[in-house]
């Protein structure tokens, strides 16, 4: 079974460039990407694929080979020239053979009429510390796991993706589209679970299809471990950060003795994998603007789906017939970030949310998203109303005028009056509708 993924789009568009570069498509390990691109080549005459994990297809490389070689050694034995037509190259697990990033370029200069198609499941750790990298030379795209859109189009739900993407919303679809969000909430977006979902229409079994994936992401933890201490600090916070519902402080993290040095560093490398995030904040109401480190970040997950069973969340949700009560502050932020996210093909690309805070007078926004030349503040609320106190402190502080809050309820537009006599239009969405921000700015005239 094999799911339609936005990112194809996006793929054409590298296909068709007239100056297109070599393709090194990042993500997490089991996001999708190896089956993104066993379905991206039926746009190929010819496809060839090789994984250096295996002998018989990295015997082709070698530091000592000119590119020109290992070109014309591989389609000699598949029985190829570059005259029969549109050819992708696919390198898959390419961390094996780290000298290979380096020699990208020099494929893109003698055979620009190839398309190559780079990919590896520890490849984001790999491409942190390699030396000369081949900045300029090659193109990359980031592949996240599925969001709420993808999600609709595996289960099929044709009429439900009309409605999604009807601006603006029919009022009579949203009780079907937020159920359906509530599983999608629950289950998350990684692409095995999801096929399994779809497979059996049944949450049953699923445990072991999250305890097999976050299992292998733990045993990946040495590798990404330069020594034994780092590795057990590694695993503590794989294991305690998923119960970690605000923001962090990294010195004593999850109740252990460890240092703020050592839990930093450890963080940033889970980041570096995409596993864990660090999300910092801004403490900036206009463009530009950017995270302040000096301020304690949140912590997300690659997945909610994921964080439900790590958090051990995941049998009480299987019984709860209304969610708003799970929905409330944490969960809701989590999937609204994790909806963000996917929303962006860049892999340094990171969501942040808003704080003030001053003796007696903190406020805190949960999210921030640049629209044009404009930052948007964004208010994630998980029943059909909540206050706007954190909100008018943005509006007061910012020259914008336009605000986004989140809830359970219809779309709707309002306009703000605050006590310095300044005015703001406030733009209400439902929580399933994140991903389609840019529309709702522009139909309500933002």
């Amino acid at each position: 079974m094999i799911f339609r993924r936005l990112l194809e789009f996006k793929l054409l568009l590298w296909k068709n460039k007239e100056n297109r570069k070599p393709l090194i498509l990042r993500g997490a390990r089991q996001v999708g990407k190896t089956t993104l691109i066993d379905h991206f080549s039926k746009n190929f005459h010819n496809y060839i694929k090789l994984n250096m994990e295996r002998p018989e297809d990295s015997k082709y490389f070698d530091s000592s080979k000119s590119s020109k070689q290992t070109i014309e050694q591989i389609f000699f034995e598949k029985e190829l020239t570059l005259t029969d037509g549109e050819t992708l190259l696919f390198i898959d697990e390419i961390q094996e053979l780290p000298f290979l990033i380096k020699q990208l370029r020099y494929f893109h200069e003698d055979y620009p009429d190839l398309h190559l198609i780079v990919a590896g499941s520890l490849l984001e750790f790999e491409l942190h510390g390699v030396d000369s990298y081949p900045v300029g030379r090659v193109e990359e795209l980031c592949i996240h796991p599925l969001n709420f859109e993808e999600f609709l189009m595996a289960l099929g739900e044709d009429s439900a993706l009309k409605q999604f993407n009807h601006v603006p919303l029919n009022e009579f679809a949203f009780d079907k589209l937020n159920e359906l969000f509530k599983t999608y909430t629950i289950i998350g977006g990684m692409p095995e679970v999801v096929r399994h979902y779809v497979t059996n229409r049944s949450m049953v079994g699923l445990n072991e299809v999250y305890s097999s994936i976050w299992d292998t992401y733990k045993s990946d933890i040495l590798k990404y471990a330069k020594n034994r201490p780092q590795a057990q600090i590694l695993s503590h916070i794989i294991q305690t950060a998923p119960l970690m519902k605000d923001r962090v402080v990294f010195n004593n993290f999850g109740g252990s003795d460890y240092k703020s040095r050592e839990v930093g560093e450890a963080l940033r490398s889970l980041d570096i994998a995409r596993i864990i995030f660090l999300v910092y904040p801004t403490t900036e109401t206009s463009v530009p603007f950017g995270s302040n480190l000096e301020r304690r970040p949140r912590l997300q997950l690659l997945d909610t789906g994921l964080l439900n069973y790590a958090s051990n969340l995941q049998i009480e949700l299987l019984d709860m017939r209304d969610l708003s009560s799970y929905y409330r502050g944490f969960i809701a932020n989590h999937v609204a970030t994790q909806e963000m996210m996917a929303l962006h093909t860049n892999h340094f690309y990171r969501p942040l949310f808003w704080v003030r805070e001053k003796a007696n007078s903190n406020a805190e926004l949960d999210l921030t998203y640049q629209w044009k030349n404009t930052l948007i503040p964004i208010e994630v609320k998980s029943g059909n109303k909540g206050s706007l106190k954190s909100m008018n402190e943005f509006m007061q502080q910012s020259t914008n005028t336009v605000g986004v809050r989140l809830l359970n309820n219809y779309t709707k537009k309002e306009i703000i009056a605050l006590n310095n006599g300044k005015n703001y239009t406030l733009i209400n969405l439902p929580l399933f509708l994140i991903s389609k921000i840019d529309l709702y700015l522009e139909y309500y005239n933002a």
